[in-house]
């Protein structure tokens, strides 16, 4: 006699589908790009090339790992590219000029990073402030010291063998894309495997009813920004190595290229809803683009057109997948 194992319920079912198509749909995209880039664009298939978007997508995507599961609670995080910047600032004059030497630097910067990020959480946990608003004060206050604190010069880091392997490549490989990936795991089995990830989706779901099933939402919240917090220090500290200096100028923008991987990839605005493949999948599309526009000489002003259009198309392709989803599991 056979048996048959029970069906999944109709939403779970959706909420699969959704996520598979909305990947499958950017792996289809992004060959398309590289089919068409590889023809129009000279040298986008170069290995230099090809490396060099490695290292931008590691710029975007660090940072986008600890984004998606703020946006997966419900929440926002749009301080990213100020963060990263004072974070390149605070590494460079850490070493250049407080003397705490490179690794004193860098653990400096790194548990301020989480300090900012965690100021956030607490604002949204303890006041109720909306963390749009509280992360668009951390936006203006890091913004405005990282250009005080420098003049809105570079600061210069000084030789270090550490800052050379962190700009630089391991075994051929951009070591900024070594961090990326091996973050994505991390946070993929977080994400999945931990009570800390089902809270998260929980929260986004329905916050009363997580907090009546005992989760601590203050915590978790605190946590959450805590997280992107670090992980803008750690990208800011890989910007640096990268640059051979600290700016307050460097990362303009950064913050809505990261939320677009993420919304792109098809994690719900609303909250609920994502996977950080899909953001990686964001990432890579977003990388591709960005690099494709400067090699076919598109000017800069339309550069940023182009990409507002496609953060606008993928908000309303998330909506009406979300939509969808919804309707499917009430019917």
């Amino acid at each position: 006699m056979t048996t048959t194992a029970p069906a999944a319920p109709s939403g779970v079912r959706a909420v699969f589908r959704g996520h598979r198509l909305n990947e499958a749909g950017l792996i289809i995209a992004i060959a398309l790009l590289y089919v068409i880039l590889g023809v129009t664009a000279a040298g986008f298939l170069s290995p230099s090339n090809q490396l060099g978007m490695l290292r931008d997508a590691a710029t975007i995507g660090i940072a986008a790992w600890g984004v998606t599961l703020v946006i997966i609670s419900g929440e926002i995080d749009i301080s990213i590219g100020p963060a990263v910047a004072f974070s390149s600032v605070l590494v460079a004059l850490g070493s250049a000029q407080w003397r705490l030497g490179i690794g004193g630097a860098i653990l400096l910067t790194l548990v301020l990073g989480a300090g900012w990020g965690a100021l956030a959480g607490w604002l949204r946990a303890r006041f109720g402030v909306p963390s749009f608003i509280a992360t668009l004060g951390l936006w203006s206050v890091l913004g405005g010291l990282g250009l005080y604190l420098t003049d809105a010069l570079p600061v210069v880091l000084p030789e270090s063998g550490l800052m050379d392997v962190l700009g630089g490549s391991i075994l051929g490989i951009p070591t900024a894309a070594i961090v990326m990936v091996i973050l994505l795991l991390v946070f993929v089995y977080i994400a999945k495997y931990t009570p800390y990830g089902r809270a998260v989706y929980a929260i986004g779901g329905n916050a009363a009813a997580a907090e009546l099933s005992g989760i601590n939402l203050s915590r978790v919240r605190v946590a959450l920004f805590a997280t992107t917090g670090l992980l803008a220090a750690i990208t800011g500290v890989l910007l640096a190595a990268r640059l051979g200096a600290g700016s307050g100028s460097a990362a303009a923008g950064l913050e809505f290229d990261v939320i677009a991987a993420v919304v792109i990839g098809g994690t719900a605005l609303a909250g609920g809803r994502g996977s950080l493949l899909g953001t990686f999948l964001g990432v890579v599309f977003i990388t591709v683009i960005g690099n494709g526009l400067v090699l076919l000489g598109v000017d800069s002003f339309l550069q940023d057109v182009i990409r507002g259009v496609i953060i606008v198309g993928a908000v309303l392709i998330n909506v009406w997948a979300g939509r969808r989803g919804a309707a499917t599991r009430t019917s």
